[in-house]
């Protein structure tokens, strides 16, 4: 039987659990009051929510977000298929045609001499990553691990051409690793496979509804069990619905995924960590290289970057992206009216911009432009990444004017470095110097690779307070970049305690470098401890074994590479040259062949296979490699010359 103390707390809990669910909306709206932020909540997937919601499904699922991601299918493809459909990479000389055939995509690289084709290889495309709005990209799954195709269609100048970052002779061709960082944004959450950078064991198709609004297990448990809340009055506590956040936290949201610059995660954090109502600051930083013309230049993905530098932004202390956009609707099918009311409703009478009420353009002008000021103050504009794309500068300004269409700052180089200011923190007000010095040598990686960013980095290494524990990875990684391995090994901790891969494998670089291969097998061994799927360092650790003679060893690691992904060329080649030394010239053989499939211009499988045709005195079949050694590599005409072979 209950008693009184008992019936009395039921009571209070009771009420207090009401108030929590359904607190008016003039209270204190903050982010902790979202019951489903708890690690707990279970996910429940877009259909589930679209049960209830499926007005709302019915248009958001025709958005940039809602089609960001999906199979490699002609109704999710924006492209054109025709004889047009060729693309050139004049640097390496290969061509690339894309074509469906029955449904399923593919890409041919080929490659010409005279009306003679000297290469091909088939490339099955499996997923499109781009809503077509601007682009299409396009992805391989090979046994889980994701790569990039090296052609984009560019939907805007209806066009193929080579991916972003492919041109000039940086063509990855099919092996640029799709990491965390990009899927998690262009796609809702995956499932990673523990200890790999771009491997996947579920990959969804698109954002979802609980990429915004957080995990909904708890809402529609709420929901199940009939407790309801009028959300024209109340707020609903199970749900995060980033109207009822603070300005700092929608854009926090917001700027997870359009804010691109250099992302530095905070110890111990992943790209899989933030969570709609946090603040990003807690999961990374990010940062931007600021130059003498930055507000001219910006790139693609920099949306919240660029509003937040708008006087609009700064003195209303009001305005985010919702301000402007409704998540669940298409901007192509928004109207201008839209975007200009919203300027409107601040731009008015009796308010702070009053005095901004009346356009300072002619009348004429103004009735040119049918009054649109987003045409004016927000124009579209090429961006400094992205080639044959225009989009709306989010940066509001008076002194906008309207651009032609074009790629007008695309041929504006990041490397510029002459009126480079420096790097900003556009999440943290007060940045420490060790955060800095990871900023720098994330920016010297990924953008400008330059000694006197390297210099930033050591300056504000050597004002860092920090332990020399937290001091060893980016004191490691700027030796590194430095190419100071002897100093590396100076400062190394025992392998054992290193927990980075990244530190352990430079640490292993370095002493590789040095020719301490008995010390790089250690390191190397660490590094693939943590991360076994990181295939980059399998092979490295395998080529070590080889080279320090432990034959066996080695021939395993290559073999468990091959198995993960079997277009791995130097597997391949290594793999051959092991079967060699054992004296399996026809398993040797095969293998170079194989490696050179996948690229015929690969110079250690070349070499490997003229070797070994000439200890089989097979010089006349050697001629033909000798010849495509030669061509895409001519400094080794002299080096056969001197041993005779030529």
């Amino acid at each position: 039987m209950l008693n009184k103390n008992h019936i009395l707390f039921g009571l209070l809990f009771l009420i207090s659990y009401t108030m929590w669910f359904c607190s008016p909306e003039g209270e204190d709206n903050t982010a902790n009051k979202f019951l489903n932020l708890n690690d707990s909540v279970e996910f429940v997937g877009m259909q589930m929510c679209r049960s209830c919601h499926n007005n709302v499904y019915d248009t958001y699922i025709h958005t940039g977000m809602g089609q960001s991601f999906g199979k490699a299918d002609p109704l999710k493809s924006a492209a054109s298929f025709d004889e047009h459909s060729v693309v050139y990479d004049k640097t390496l000389d290969f061509y690339y045609k894309p074509f469906f055939k029955d449904s399923v995509m593919y890409v041919l690289e080929f490659r010409l001499n005279g009306n003679d084709t000297t290469h091909k290889r088939l490339e099955k495309i499996d997923y499109i990553i781009g809503s077509g709005h601007h682009t299409n990209s396009h992805m391989i799954n090979r046994n889980g691990y994701l790569y990039q195709a090296p052609i984009t269609y560019y939907t805007q100048d209806q066009k193929w051409d080579l991916a972003p970052g492919y041109e000039s002779g940086n063509n990855q061709r099919f092996d640029r690793t799709i990491m965390s960082e990009c899927l998690t944004c262009h796609n809702h959450t995956p499932t990673p496979a523990s200890g790999s950078e771009n491997k996947y064991h579920k990959i969804p198709l698109g954002i979802e509804c609980e990429k915004c609004h957080g995990a909904g297990g708890l809402h529609v448990k709420e929901k199940l069990l009939g407790n309801h809340v009028d959300t024209s009055k109340f707020i609903d506590y199970s749900i995060i619905n980033p109207k009822h956040l603070s300005i700092d936290l929608q854009m926090d949201l917001c700027q997870r995924c359009h804010l691109q610059g250099v992302a530095v995660l905070n110890s111990g954090k992943t790209f899989y960590d933030f969570k709609p109502g946090m603040k990003l600051s807690e999961v990374m930083n990010v940062f931007l290289p600021r130059f003498s013309d930055s507000d001219k230049r910006f790139i693609m993905a920099s949306q919240a970057d660029r509003l937040q530098m708008s006087d609009c932004f700064k003195i209303s202390g009001k305005l985010s992206c919702i301000n402007c956009h409704n998540p669940h609707h298409d901007v192509h099918s928004t109207s201008k009216n839209n975007y200009n009311n919203s300027c409107q409703n601040c731009h008015k009478s009796n308010t702070t911009f009053s005095k901004l009420e009346k356009c300072s353009a002619s009348e004429m002008k103004r009735n040119e432009e049918q009054n649109n000021c987003v045409g004016c103050h927000m124009p579209r504009s090429g961006s400094i990444d992205i080639p044959h794309v225009n989009i709306t500068d989010h940066f509001i300004s008076k002194n906008n004017i309207k651009k032609e269409p074009g790629d007008s700052l695309g041929k504006e180089k990041i490397e510029e470095i002459a009126g480079f200011l420096g790097l900003q923190s556009l999440l943290k007000k007060k940045v420490s110097d060790i955060e800095m010095a990871k900023g720098y040598l994330a920016l010297w990686d990924k953008f400008i690779g330059t000694n006197s960013i390297l210099d930033s980095a050591k300056m504000y290494l050597d004002r860092s307070t920090v332990s020399p524990e937290e001091k060893i990875e980016p004191l490691v990684h700027y030796y590194f970049n430095k190419q100071e391995f002897a100093r590396i090994l100076s400062i190394a901790l025992p392998a054992k305690q290193i927990k980075d891969s990244w530190t352990a494998y430079r640490i292993g670089e370095a002493a590789y470098k040095i020719k301490n291969l008995d010390k790089a097998l250690i390191y190397y061994n660490r590094a693939v401890y943590i991360k076994p799927f990181n295939l980059d360092f399998q092979e490295k650790l395998g080529t070590t074994y080889a080279q320090n003679n432990k034959l066996l060893e080695a021939e395993k690691v290559f073999n468990f590479v091959l198995t993960e992904d079997k277009m791995r060329k130097k597997s391949l080649s290594n793999l051959g040259l092991i079967m060699a030394q054992k004296g399996k010239i026809t398993a040797a053989l095969k293998l170079y062949n194989n490696a050179l499939k996948i690229d015929p211009d690969y110079k250690n499988a070349l070499l490997n296979k003229i070797s070994l045709l000439i200890q089989s005195g097979k010089k006349a079949e050697a001629k033909k490699s000798i010849k495509q050694l030669i061509l895409k590599h001519p400094h080794y005409k002299t080096v056969l010359e001197q041993k005779g072979i030529l």
